[in-house]
């Protein structure tokens, strides 16, 4: 099993214990020159909001879309996005990807601005 098939072992195993929970979750996706986050509802067939470093917006602001200060910027505006939603409290989809970093970043940043997860 190579890092790719276990990261998506990891992830699966992790959407479908939210998928038990029936809750909205917020998933993150990483490139290296990118980072994105979208709400996805309970049932995983609409997306409620969403936020990426390529934005218009952010790309004016970060020289690069690939790092903890971009994680942080986008971590404050999906939160953000969700509050003027109306969603507060969310499950954090992490896609299999290790909970450090640029996911530490993004979800701590989403946390201080007021999401519940």
């Amino acid at each position: 099993m190579d890092k790719k098939q276990a990261r998506l072992r990891r992830a699966r195993k992790t959407r479908a214990r939210i998928a038990e929970l029936k809750m909205v979750r917020l998933t993150v996706c990483r490139t290296n020159s990118h980072i994105y986050a979208q709400i996805i509802d309970e049932t995983g067939s609409k997306v409620l909001a969403s936020a990426s470093s390529l934005e218009a917006d952010v790309r004016a602001d970060l020289a690069n879309g690939g790092n903890v200060a971009a994680a942080s910027v986008i971590g404050k505006r999906i939160a953000e996005k969700a509050k003027a939603a109306g969603i507060e409290k969310v499950a954090f989809d992490r896609s299999g990807f290790k909970y450090h970093g640029r996911m530490k970043a993004l979800a701590d940043a989403a946390r201080e601005h007021g999401l519940v997860f």
